[in-house]
């Protein structure tokens, strides 16, 4: 392997490379200042030296010139500059490790020659001629006398920057001019001029650009259009009239003010005349057709007249429009509209922000044989909707409108929908919200996306129309909090609403209807059924809801003996004490003073003295449901219950012991039981004999 390294060294071969052979050649003949070619590649990664050789006097003379690669792929001849002249060319490039030369090429000068751009003296209108421009300029020193050089003239308004062309050739004087016709009046224009050699292919560079404007005229037209307002209680209406300079006015055009008449379509004689020199005019017409004319004017006369036709107010206007579209194309909003109409000759095309409908910020444009216009952005304001209209205009005949909304351009609305909640659930709810205001929309609302969120859950999203303003959730957890937001979006982006929390129900209505229902329905089952019972079984129902009061009459507290409620009195003892039915009767006897004091008893001892059983017997029903209270009666009846007939009033004496001193320990003889609040012992105790201690009710 070896071997094959040292080969090269063995032959005396180098590795490093040899410059690029020298191609695409080119020479220009600079008249009278040199003969410079030129050729490729520029650069060279070794320093290279070029050697031109050049041949001429039809192969009797010959001489170099020399450049480096640092200097750049070109080089000059300055001196024996023959014209006309045939020249041969070839380039050597040489490095350290060898040299190359080029093809040789053939150059005849004057197809080379290059000549400098032609001096523009003036621009100036052509005087008695409207509409025309003179340019003046002076042959170029450096250009061969015996060629005939070529022009090119461009010329541009200068508000504009579309440039127009003309070529001609000139003529060999030293100074020479060129009228340029049918240009706008009163308008400044810019111009430049170039020039070549009849033979050459190189053209000079372009002049100095000058300026010069056309001769002033009378005010080239107007376009004229109204506005038309309801009509008011007394039958008059108000129409605002505006006009401008009509499409293609040079911008220069001087107006010293503006004239207007008008009057009554059926009666020309009522024309009434305004002068003025603002570009508007309120009036104020009756519901009748009128006839509006108006026309500008300066030192130098005046414009044709523009005129128009106010409808009459009942007046309808005829369709003829069937679509109308609107497109962005390079900054610019195209208008463009369909109509069935061919007769049509003249198109109107308005437009205002949409909310502002003031005449003074209308902007307008007459259309002339065609169907579209286009509308420069700079025109019109990014994000704000605008209303545009056409309207079709025959002759002097308006026909109705066809209107559209166009935004030039679109963004993400200023602000979110405001959001509410409505009809909270048990596992839905409906969310509602406003339209954004058409300020802030900034675009055409594509769609709506409703955002929610359980707490502690992940956010869920639901998207409807722009024309849909609420939406319903499903499907939601029971008795959970949620979060809910709302998101309008146009072409350009979106914007989030306000943010909302609300808590689902753990009952629905209807759930509680249901459980009142069944609840309702058990209690209704159950009346109906003890109803039902009651009318097959009255006495335990009555027995059962209204339970019998005990009757004291029938009590066997009456049958107690002395202090001790146990010993009760047999019949046979009732028998012996009461004798006959005349001792039944209540009869007079005198009371001790201390009646009243021993008929007031100690209710509670008293209980504590009467066993639980006795107490129930002696507590039966009676009328009236009073609670009755027994004490010690100092009278004991004379008879048994059941020897009296009811009703009548039983006798009662007392009964002393048969000592004649009073009982040891206060007892005065056995005493009798009696009901304190019972009405019927009352009557036994009270009785019109008795003395008049004791006639109040105890």
């Amino acid at each position: 392997m070896w071997a094959l390294w040292a080969l090269p060294l063995l032959c005396g071969v180098s590795l490093a490379a040899l410059p690029a052979k020298p191609e695409n050649i080119s020479c220009s003949f600079y008249y009278k200042k040199n003969f410079t070619c030129t050729w490729s590649p520029e650069q060279e990664v070794d320093r290279t030296r070029y050697t031109v050789r050049r041949t001429y006097l039809n192969g009797k003379a010959s001489d170099t010139c020399t450049s480096s690669s640092e200097e750049g792929a070109s080089c000059s001849f300055r001196s024996s500059i023959t014209i006309p002249d045939n020249y041969t060319i070839q380039v050597e490039a040489r490095n350290a490790d060898g040299a190359v030369e080029s093809d040789v090429t053939h150059w005849y000068l004057d197809t080379v020659v290059r000549i400098e751009p032609p001096t523009i003296i003036s621009v100036q209108p052509v005087p008695g001629i409207n509409r025309m421009l003179q340019i003046r300029w002076k042959r170029p020193e450096l250009a061969p006398a015996s060629s005939d050089l070529k022009y090119s003239l461009r010329f541009r308004t200068a508000n504009s920057d579309r440039w127009v062309e003309v070529n001609f050739e000139g003529e060999q004087y030293e100074n020479q001019t060129y009228d340029l016709p049918e240009l706008q009046p009163f308008t400044e224009y810019v111009v430049v001029l170039q020039c070549v050699a009849a033979e050459s292919q190189f053209w000079s560079g372009w002049s100095p650009e000058k300026r010069g404007t056309t001769a002033e005229e009378a005010p080239l037209g107007l376009d004229l259009w109204r506005v038309l307002g309801p009509v008011r209680e007394d039958g008059r209406r108000p129409v605002k009239l505006l006009w401008k300079k009509a499409r293609g006015t040079p911008v220069l055009e001087r107006t010293l003010g503006y004239r207007i008449w008008y009057f009554p379509e059926n009666n020309a004689n009522l024309t009434e005349t305004v002068n003025t020199s603002r570009q508007q005019l309120d009036l104020l017409l009756d519901d009748k057709a009128y006839r509006v004319s108006a026309v500008s004017y300066n030192s130098l006369g005046q414009c044709p007249a523009a005129t128009l036709r106010v409808p009459a107010a009942d007046e309808k206007a005829s369709p003829c429009i069937e679509a109308v579209q609107t497109g962005l194309t390079q900054d610019q909003l195209v208008v463009t509209w369909q109509s069935s109409a061919p007769d049509v000759d003249t198109w109107m095309v308005e437009w205002f922000p949409e909310w502002d409908a003031e005449p003074s910020a209308l902007c307008w444009e007459s259309v002339s044989g065609s169907r579209n216009l286009t509308i420069q952005q700079d025109a019109l304001t990014p994000f704000w909707c605008y209303n545009i209209s056409v309207v079709p205009v025959l002759q002097d005949r308006v026909g109705e409108p066809y209107s559209v909304q166009a935004y030039v351009k679109e963004g993400a609305p200023s602000a979110g929908p405001v959001t509410k909640v409505e009809n909270i659930g048990v596992g839905s709810v409906t969310v509602t919200w406003r339209e954004i205001p058409k300020r802030q929309r900034n675009g055409f609302i594509s769609n709506y996306t409703i955002f929610y969120r359980a707490e502690g859950g992940r956010e869920l999203s639901k998207t409807v129309n722009a024309s849909v303003l609420q939406s319903d959730l499903e499907s939601l957890a029971r008795m959970t909090s949620y979060t809910v937001r709302v998101m309008a979006s146009t072409s350009a982006g979106g914007t989030n609403g306000t943010r909302i929390s609300f808590k689902t129900l753990s009952m629905s209505v209807r759930e509680i209807c249901i459980i009142a229902s069944l609840v309702g329905g058990g209690l209704l089952l159950l009346a109906a059924l003890t109803t039902a019972y009651g009318l097959k079984r009255p006495n335990k129902l009555q027995r059962l809801c209204c339970p019998e009061v005990p009757n004291p009459a029938e009590s066997s507290i009456a049958m107690w003996r002395g202090d001790d409620p146990k010993s009760v009195l047999s019949p046979k003892d009732m028998d012996d004490s009461v004798s006959s039915e005349e001792d039944r009767i209540l009869k007079p006897c005198s009371a001790p003073r201390d009646l009243v004091d021993k008929l007031v008893v100690n209710f509670e001892n008293f209980l504590e003295e009467v066993p639980t059983e006795a107490s129930g017997q002696g507590q039966a029903s009676l009328p009236g449901g009073e609670k009755n209270e027994y004490v010690t009666a100092p009278y004991r009846l004379c008879g048994g219950p059941g020897d009296s007939p009811p009703g009548r009033a039983q006798s009662a004496c007392p009964r002393r012991p048969e000592g004649s001193g009073p009982a040891q320990g206060g007892e005065e003889g056995l005493p009798t039981l009696y009901l304190k609040n019972s009405v019927t012992t009352r009557e036994l105790l009270v009785t019109e004999k008795l003395p008049d201690q004791t006639k109040r009710e105890i």
